[in-house]
């Protein structure tokens, strides 16, 4: 195949229209799906020398023997008894015309594959000021997005569909992470953006500081398989390096003094993640505690109620300190609840874990006067609904005690409370934890981005990977969470605010989440998951082999082009498992002197 010939004409026999045409393709040429071509026609009036170029990408191709007209015809020619021609034709949909003059193109114009400029012009790249790298065409060009329309300026957010294992939703979120911070794209402000990952599945996000054993290897066979000349980062301008400056936060798991992160695959590296109760009074975080909210609005009326005591309470202390003292607690009542409470020289008692939080909290709400609870706290709400809040708070008590803690000195407690802006990356682990935990980490790390963001302005940019967004934010019922994701997805893009977020079907996640993504991007996804309306910015062509796809390879859609393209994307440069780190330390010795040195 010569790029530098035409690989076809358009047909006579078909109706060449301004939005689509039929090419038969010359001999010794080929046309596949996803090649984009372009056609010039001259212009329909007498005494021009003017051309209109028509640019496209083929949707379908088919062959056929002319000359039959029976099944078993075939055959015959086969044998050579009749005579047969061999039609080889693509059928292209216009993606572009310029100028923008919508006559057909006339039947014989030569068709040639889209290089060089006329790439760019096909997808719109040469309207692009600003450009990050997706990944690489059929033909080994790059393919990319538009950056506008996922910093905020005309759009914002990703949003990636797949089915569970086989659609690479995480690894072509990360390697979109990594061309954001490896191209020009961010600019000036490259040094200042951050990024946000949560790690939901094992240990495997533990590793992006580590180089790939694998990786020359693996990259190698699957540029050749596709015939690209080269690695499929050198196609992109990309370096082929792990993540730079990242840091490694997990859970909490230690009790009574001890703080230690539960890793089992990586001991170098971890800082413990946690916050005081004085730190869950004063930054509001009681409504993170529930992962739904009751049919009533009166159990919400009392979250608030209890929210703003206990902010008052604790804002009327001293801020250094990691507990809260009460003083309207006596040894007597808190003798029959049977909970080790110290008390301060002043009588006061001391709240040092969650769960002696929520022991006052059920003595404030329903034991105490008689079981009429204290009205200041209780918003006389009916003791249905106060018994409902104590009793889901016992329900995650276990879950949350390691991550809300007041037992520590001022001056360890405050250097683990979990700093997303602290580095250009942060990796926050929370496949270990309960759904309920999940759902509080994710929830407080975001309402804390997001608070900054507001103080701060819409630059530098943060960056936000979210997988299982239909169990975060699912498209029924609500919850604190849903809203800190609904309010990032419609104003996070005046904010700086970018969500890449990732689950395996769009059809259960909320809609306005979904729609308010610039970036659609599809791997292989359920027959009849593709189907439902939230696809139908892909044409029908790419509904079907949607169910086909392979590892690697991902259906893009982006505002500027009008037809999504497909590509593939490098295997990563930096380390998915255990077992792709060359010589990493793990030993709890390292770990903690590594911990201890980063707090200093």
């Amino acid at each position: 195949m010569n790029p530098l010939q035409p690989v076809g004409m358009i047909l006579g026999t078909k109706d060449s229209a301004p939005l689509e045409f039929w090419v038969g393709v010359n001999e010794g040429q080929m046309l596949q799906l996803d090649d984009l071509v372009v056609v010039k026609t001259r212009k329909p009036l007498e005494g021009t020398n003017e051309f209109i170029s028509f640019y496209g990408v083929v949707d379908s191709v088919r062959k056929l023997h002319e000359g039959v007209q029976f099944d078993s015809d075939t055959r015959l020619a086969l044998e050579g008894t009749i005579p047969v021609n061999v039609s080889y034709a693509a059928h292209v949909i216009v993606t572009r015309v310029d100028p923008e003059e919508f006559v057909p193109p006339h039947p014989g114009d030569e068709v040639w594959h889209a290089i060089g400029k006329e790439l760019e012009m096909a997808l719109y790249q040469d309207r692009m000021e600003s450009v990050m790298p997706a990944g690489v065409l059929r033909n080994g060009q790059p393919a990319y997005l538009n950056f506008a329309f996922l910093n905020g300026e005309n759009g914002a957010h990703v949003n990636i569909s797949g089915v569970s294992g086989v659609a690479t939703k995480t690894s072509y979120a990360l390697f979109l992470l990594y061309s954001i911070f490896n191209s020009d794209a961010l600019g000036l402000e490259k040094s200042n953006s951050r990024a946000v990952i949560f790690n939901v599945k094992g240990e495997d996000l533990l590793f992006l500081d580590q180089e790939n054993s694998k990786f020359k290897d693996r990259e190698a066979k699957q540029s050749a398989a596709r015939g690209l000349p080269h690695d499929r980062y050198t196609a992109c301008g990309l370096p082929a390096t792990p993540f730079q400056d990242v840091q490694f936060l997990a859970p909490n798991i230690g009790t009574e003094g001890v703080i230690t992160h539960g890793s089992s695959q990586r001991g170098q590296g971890i800082v413990p993640y946690l916050w005081t109760i004085k730190q869950f009074a004063l930054e509001r975080l009681l409504p993170y505690c529930f992962a739904d909210r009751d049919a009533s609005l009166n159990l919400g009326f009392l979250i608030g109620q209890i929210e703003e005591r206990l902010f008052k309470l604790a804002a009327q202390q001293d801020s250094s300190t990691p507990h809260i003292l009460v003083d309207d607690w006596s040894r007597e009542d808190i003798a029959e609840i049977d909970e080790n409470i110290e008390f301060n020289s002043l009588g006061k008692a001391k709240l040092t874990s969650f769960t002696q939080l929520i022991a006052y909290l059920e003595y404030k709400l329903i034991e105490q006067n008689d079981g009429e609870g204290d009205p200041r706290w209780s918003g006389k709400q009916p003791s249905g609904t106060r018994q409902a809040f104590v009793r889901r708070l016992r329900g995650v008590v276990k879950h949350l005690n390691p991550l809300i803690r007041g037992d520590l000195e001022a001056s360890r407690a405050a250097g683990y409370r979990p700093d997303p802006m602290r580095n250009q990356l942060s990796v926050v682990d929370i496949h270990g934890l309960h759904s309920h935990a999940q759902m509080f980490v994710v929830g407080v790390i975001l309402k804390q981005l997001f608070e900054d963001k507001e103080r701060k302005g819409r630059t530098p940019y943060v960056f936000v990977v979210l997988d299982e967004l239909n169990k975060y934010a699912p498209r029924d019922g609500e919850s604190p969470i849903k809203d800190v994701l609904l309010d990032i997805a419609e104003r996070g893009r005046s904010l700086g605010i970018i969500l890449i977020g990732a689950q395996q079907t769009a059809s259960e996640v909320e809609r306005r989440i979904v729609s308010n993504a610039s970036i659609r991007v599809v791997g292989r996804l359920d027959p009849a998951e593709a189907e439902r309306p939230e696809y139908r910015f892909l044409p029908g062509a790419f509904r079907m082999r949607s169910g086909i796809l392979q590892p690697g390879t991902m259906i893009v859609s982006q505002p500027e082009v009008p037809s999504p393209v497909m590509v593939t994307f490098p295997f990563p440069a930096w380390a998915t498992r255990r077992d792709e780190v060359k010589d990493m330390p793990t030993t709890r010795e390292e770990a903690e002197k590594k911990a201890a040195d980063w707090l200093s």
